[in-house]
């Protein structure tokens, strides 16, 4: 039985997340405030739910993790990087931006998807973090094909510590380019891990890798000390 959380119950020890039948479940109840939300990231927990359920906290075992400096960058994608950075030098049709459109972006990540319904991005979800984006630990990473967004992906940022929450693409691969910006800058700023909370076959394609959680928080009580970076700046991608 897992506990139940109202608006001042502190979370339970991840030790105690569940390890059958739903493993990794913490927790139910609580808010989304961008209080309780960075409570939470700062002690390895996040929500997921669907719609009809209660708010439900997870701190997963093992954590899936996309090391910065092993992220894999196909040939395709190289070629399609490098025509990108060229156009946006050049001021010609594609764009990317940092946290220029941070609303929009979670809407696209929440919308139903070609091969199936939307996400479980409800409204709550998106004031929660959008209320973080605006305390600056919430960021966007966007692509932008002739003024508009064609791709992106978000994610929360303490210290040195970035968890990536949902991605999208409205043409081919403008996740993945968004993606690879974003994890240039983190990498050029001292993060080494990406938390991506689940093991998915997507991930891993794309150089994610399951750790134990003990290593995982021992990493982010670490991170999560350094100071924040202050300005978020696109810079070009690294495609070897």
């Amino acid at each position: 039985m897992i506990p139940w959380l109202d608006a001042h119950t502190p979370f339970p020890d991840v030790s105690e997340a569940l390890t059958i039948d739903a493993p990794g479940l913490l927790a139910a109840g609580a808010d989304l405030s961008p209080q309780r939300l960075l409570l939470a990231y700062q002690n390895g927990i996040f929500p997921w739910f669907s719609e009809g359920q209660p708010i439900l906290w997870w701190s997963t075992d093992p954590r899936m993790v996309l090391k910065t400096g092993q992220f894999k960058i196909s040939d395709s994608l190289k070629k399609t990087l490098r025509r990108i950075e060229r156009s946006r030098t050049s001021g010609g049709r594609w764009q990317v931006r940092f946290d220029s459109a941070f609303d929009a972006v979670m809407r696209a990540c929440a919308a139903p998807r070609k091969d199936g319904p939307g996400t479980w991005i409800s409204e709550d979800i998106i004031a929660g973090y959008t209320g973080l984006h605006r305390m600056g630990y919430a960021h966007s990473s966007e692509v932008w094909l002739d003024g508009e967004l064609v791709g992106g992906a978000y994610g929360v940022c303490i210290g040195r510590m970035f968890y990536g929450e949902s991605m999208f693409a409205r043409v081919s691969d403008a996740s993945k380019v968004a993606l690879a910006y974003l994890v240039a800058f983190l990498r050029a700023h001292g993060v080494q891990m990406i938390d991506c909370q689940q093991e998915t076959g997507h991930l891993a394609s794309l150089g994610a890798a399951p750790i134990p959680r003990s290593v995982f928080l021992q990493h982010l009580r670490s991170a999560i000390r350094e100071p924040a970076i202050e300005r978020w700046e696109v810079a070009p991608p690294l495609t070897g």
